[in-house]
């Protein structure tokens, strides 16, 4: 039972620690405003992690093509999760491919990469980072640990402050999608 009780106490501690740094909220903000901007000026959003990170970026699109909390009209967000995409190119170009070739074939100025690695240092991650910023696209990173090279890559990087296990940062990275969503919906 103390490790169940555990779980939760960290995971409690985590959010204080994220409350109490009002940069973080000035980052959700920042990057609320790029994804406004981006949707208003006819863009997509286009995301991306793997893993618990890939059904994270699923998550947020879903949210925004059908609806978060309120009836509104569906808003052009993506994850590259097609597994024909992702098995086709992992086999002739390799996995650490898959999502900037993707990008590479549909990406536009307009649109904006939302990343997910809670390390950060995901290679294939950080390439659909690359080939967005050479498309010219706005790059928001959702992060953990140190940010990793993600963080250098992005306009914007929301990062957990927590080098543990990923659960821990994958828990907070999806309230923190539920907060730009949310923004997203309030502010477009």
């Amino acid at each position: 039972m103390d490790d169940l009780r555990y779980g939760f106490e960290e995971a409690r501690l985590l959010i204080d620690r994220f409350l109490q740094d009002s940069a973080n909220f000035e980052k959700i903000d920042a990057a609320g405003r790029l994804m406004v901007q981006s949707l208003a000026g006819g863009g997509r959003i286009i995301s991306c992690g793997n893993g618990g990170s890939m059904c994270d970026a699923m998550h947020f699109a879903e949210e925004m093509t059908g609806c978060f909390r309120d009836d509104r009209p569906p808003l052009a967000a993506i994850a590259i999760s097609d597994p024909s995409h992702i098995t086709c190119t992992a086999n002739d170009y390799g996995f650490e491919n898959i999502f900037s070739r993707y990008i590479e074939a549909l990406g536009s100025s307009e649109d904006l990469l939302l990343a997910i690695s809670t390390s950060g240092n995901s290679e294939n991650v950080l390439k659909a980072a690359v080939s967005a910023r050479d498309k010219g696209m706005k790059v928001v990173a959702l992060t953990g640990n140190d940010g990793g090279e993600l963080a250098s890559l992005a306009d914007v990087e929301i990062r957990v402050p927590h080098a543990g296990y990923s659960d821990r940062i994958q828990e907070m990275h999806i309230k923190i999608i539920h907060a730009l969503i949310h923004f997203v919906e309030k502010n477009l």
